[in-house]
């Protein structure tokens, strides 16, 4: 559950997160409505994010809520020509979101080696497409189909529901050949949940990491934020970054984010604290003068549990956690202005999930 593998890249991911900077090639994104449309302006925000810090850039051509239709030669001639751009200028993992096996394969010929699909591999050809083309793939929990409004979501129990249902896809894509360090899962935050399910699967975020895979946390700007802090789709950049802190401090190891230079800095620092707790819990402490801490390494020999003898982390830690989110904001507040490149037109906050 601790290692990752995107295209020949290995990740040891045992206290380490990964940043996925969002790209939209869209021209409704909830977030940014648009900003990055232009290719121009787009390739100048992933020279941004990279430069920031990205680890992961993820592509995509139409967002997951209700809107105008967007048909499959559309999306791949808003997706792919951008992947096949980013592929030639940037050292980095790419990754399609996308629910369309077309899509999926073209963009892996263009360069991706990631399939990130909210609609839980809807399509039939999706897996099948993503083994032949040696993709990663994240399996993504939705209650109904993406691009359909789910004003009333309903679960009988929800944190088992949404295990169940991320166990199934997950054997799904083993079933057809794909490695377990190659699946992902996602609890598909706003994604036919209301407020409080998506706040109830952030906090159990342990039990997902549990199920075996990599657990991917897409909770940026998102609505379910907005409503609990009562906040517009602009406002969310500190609430965005708590969710960061709390969500690596409680097992999610891709972050699939807007901030990327806050969230790498939280991330980075939860991972520090992750890597000092392991070595101090498990390491001989006889080379250094510090109580259970090894001169030579601060990485442990074997994967941890997500949290020692599955517990919560102490409060500490948690704490730690917020701070740290705030912190990183600190240095972000100055820059977001209504002339900043990050600032963005202001949306609905009843805006449906999405990039």
């Amino acid at each position: 559950m601790w290692t990752l593998r995107l295209g020949d890249r290995t990740y040891d991911l045992r206290t380490r997160s990964l940043v996925m900077g969002i790209l939209n090639r869209t021209p409704d994104s909830f977030y940014d409505q648009g900003l990055h449309w232009g290719f121009d302006a787009f390739l100048r925000r992933a020279d941004e994010i990279v430069r920031n810090g990205a680890d992961i850039l993820d592509v995509g051509g139409v967002k997951a809520g209700p809107g105008d239709e967007v048909t499959e030669a559309e999306e791949l001639d808003r997706v792919v020509p951008a992947i096949a751009a980013l592929h030639e200028r940037f050292d980095v993992p790419l990754s399609c979101d996308t629910w369309r096996a077309s899509v999926l394969e073209e963009a892996c010929a263009a360069g991706a080696v990631i399939g990130n699909d909210i609609s839980g591999f809807a399509d039939p050809e999706y897996l099948p497409v993503a083994a032949r083309c040696g993709a990663t793939v994240v399996a993504t929990h939705i209650r109904l189909r993406p691009r359909v409004a789910d004003p009333e979501p309903f679960y009988d129990d929800l944190v088992p529901d949404v295990r169940a249902f991320l166990l199934d896809r997950a054997r799904r894509a083993e079933g057809h050949g794909i490695a377990p360090e190659r699946i992902v899962v996602d609890a598909g935050l706003d994604l036919g949940k209301t407020r409080w399910q998506s706040a109830v699967l952030q906090r159990e975020s342990e039990q997902l990491a549990r199920l075996g895979y990599v657990l991917l946390l897409s909770a940026s700007n998102k609505r379910f934020l907005g409503e609990l802090c009562n906040l517009d789709v602009t406002d969310r950049a500190e609430v965005s970054l708590a969710s960061v802190a709390f969500g690596v401090a409680h097992g999610c190891r891709i972050l699939r984010v807007h901030h990327v230079e806050e969230s790498v800095r939280v991330a980075r620092t939860i991972g520090a604290i992750l890597d000092a707790r392991w070595a101090s819990a498990h390491l001989d402490p006889a080379s250094t003068g510090e109580p259970g801490i090894a001169a030579t390494s601060t990485t442990v020999a074997g994967a941890p549990p997500v949290v020692p003898d599955g517990h919560r982390p102490p409060d500490p830690l948690v704490a730690v956690a917020a701070a740290t989110a705030v912190a990183a904001t600190s240095a972000m507040a100055p820059a977001v202005t209504a002339s900043s490149p990050t600032a963005v037109a202001p949306a609905s906050s009843s805006a449906s999930a999405g990039a």
